[in-house]
């Protein structure tokens, strides 16, 4: 009698422990329409919007250069989050009608491999006086459950902060997968 009711009970939960793990893979996909309204798009949108208030500059004022947002605890570094992040933040400049000095035509730049356009110093000063231009620049630090963000406009020249705007990232999983890594919670 014993070992039916032992049997009956490790089926049922190898049963539990299967729908369980089941469960657990299956994640449910965005729409279309779901992913159209990325609030990873917005929220850098916001950001671009917020700068451009704040610097009070116009788009016949010259152009701008928009570099990848770094990791601010290795600024050498950089992820997909912060290459999305700076693509995002240059296309609303551009809808908004600025100029915008395209950084990954450019031959001459500091590239490293899956990092995007970390450009040298001595560089964004040539490259900002070329193109009579102001930086966009900007970096991002993960916390335990979020990502703090910051963007600024630059003046390349002598490095006076003209704009700058803070704003937080949910670390889900959207998010964790473009930095590269788990973050834990």
């Amino acid at each position: 009698m014993k070992a039916p009711a032992l049997a009956a009970t490790l089926i049922a939960c190898a049963a539990a422990g299967c729908a369980t793990a089941a469960a657990r893979q299956r994640v449910p996909e965005p729409t279309y329409a779901e992913a159209a309204n990325s609030e990873l798009v917005a929220s850098n949108y916001r950001a671009a919007d917020a700068l451009m208030a704040q610097f009070g500059g116009t788009p016949a004022g010259g152009p701008l250069i928009v570099a990848t947002a770094v990791n601010i605890d290795a600024l050498e570094l950089s992820s997909t989050l912060g290459r999305m992040i700076s693509e995002q933040v240059s296309a609303r400049f551009s809808q908004r009608s600025w100029l915008m000095v395209e950084m990954k035509l450019r031959g001459s730049i500091y590239m490293r491999r899956g990092e995007g356009e970390l450009i040298l110093t001595r560089e964004i000063g040539e490259i900002a006086r070329t193109h009579q231009a102001q930086a966009v620049i900007g970096s991002y630090a993960l916390g335990a459950s979020t990502v703090y963000v910051n963007r600024k406009i630059v003046r390349p020249g002598s490095n006076v902060v003209l704009s700058a705007h803070d704003y937080v990232l949910p670390a889900n999983q959207e998010v964790r997968t473009m930095l590269g890594r788990s973050i834990s919670r």
